[in-house]
């Protein structure tokens, strides 16, 4: 099972905070659908499983069995950005400096592809327009920019490059300038290949007593969710709904809340969608607030 929601974990003391490492590795060994990393975005520490019961058991492992105490808290939204069209553009880096330059330039194809595909690199250079060596180089360059996005700096998936023309120059070309071109041309075709936002869709299930029913399905349309399925077992009710996780992150709460404390859920991720234009908005605004940050520190 691939992991579908992701923790912020917190050593609740500096003590905590030296063993927590050492216990997770423990129990990932044991367990393979457990990932724990840190965020390179927001440098937080992760814990990712199945599902929120899956993270909640491995926390009452870790105090339990390794007497290491730790908090969660709501998990970042893991976005991802992929393309909607086409582009056919060039990427040229170019630098004169004292002795050596720096030359590199590439044409490359850009297109969607399916969902789950992630990325795909194919080389159909005719006659040496890129000398073979660079090759590499150019998709190292665009899957580095990929890995930063575009819109919001979620990395970009389910995209091809199609590598057929360039040129080079004997002396100047490098690895490093064709990398450099490859990161142009990826710039170039986000420009007009309509970059959008892909979020995480959970299947969740919900049950809880019949008569909060009508209350349970509002509320989850109000998320943006889909009901799937609804059963009813004596009193009660069981409704199944995909939901986007950006939704679900305070559903606990507010789950308690309308239920009076007497329904349960559980939900694990389903596939990935794309982000509807307003929410689209306002996380490409949260970011450029998060970039400004970073820069004024």
């Amino acid at each position: 099972d691939e992991p579908s929601i992701a923790y912020a974990i917190e050593a609740k003391s500096r003590n905590d905070e030296d063993r927590m490492a050492t216990a997770i590795h423990k129990l990932l060994e044991e367990d393979s659908s457990l990932r724990f990393y840190r965020d390179p975005q927001t440098n937080e520490f992760l814990l990712a499983g199945t599902g929120q019961q899956h993270v909640e058991i491995v926390v009452n492992r870790l105090r339990r069995k390794y007497g290491v105490d730790v908090t969660l808290r709501a998990p970042k939204v893991p976005y991802r950005e992929t393309i909607r069209g086409t582009a056919d553009v060039q990427g040229r880096h170019k630098k004169q400096t004292g002795g050596h330059g720096q030359f590199g330039d590439v044409w490359v194809k850009v297109e969607p592809l399916p969902r789950g595909s992630q990325f795909e690199f194919n080389n159909a250079v005719f006659g040496g327009s890129v000398p073979k060596n660079f090759i590499p180089a150019v998709e190292k360059g665009f899957i580095e920019a990929a890995s930063n996005g575009y819109l919001a700096g979620y990395p970009m998936v389910d995209f091809k490059v199609t590598l057929y023309d360039g040129s080079y120059h004997d002396v100047d070309s490098s690895e490093m300038s064709f990398k450099m071109a490859a990161r142009k041309a990826f710039k170039a075709a986000m420009n007009v290949a309509k970059p959008a936002l892909l979020e995480p869709i959970m299947n969740v299930e919900v049950q809880g007593p019949v008569e909060f029913a009508g209350d349970l399905m509002g509320d989850l349309n109000s998320r943006r969710g889909r009901i799937s399925g609804m059963d009813t077992k004596g009193a009660t009710q069981i409704i199944r709904a995909q939901v986007p996780m950006a939704e679900m992150l305070s559903y606990q709460r507010d789950l308690t809340s309308i239920t009076q404390g007497r329904a349960s859920f559980s939900m694990e991720f389903d596939h990935y969608d794309y982000v509807p234009q307003a929410q689209t908005e306002k996380i490409v605004a949260a970011s450029a607030d998060r970039s400004k940050t970073d820069m004024d520190e």
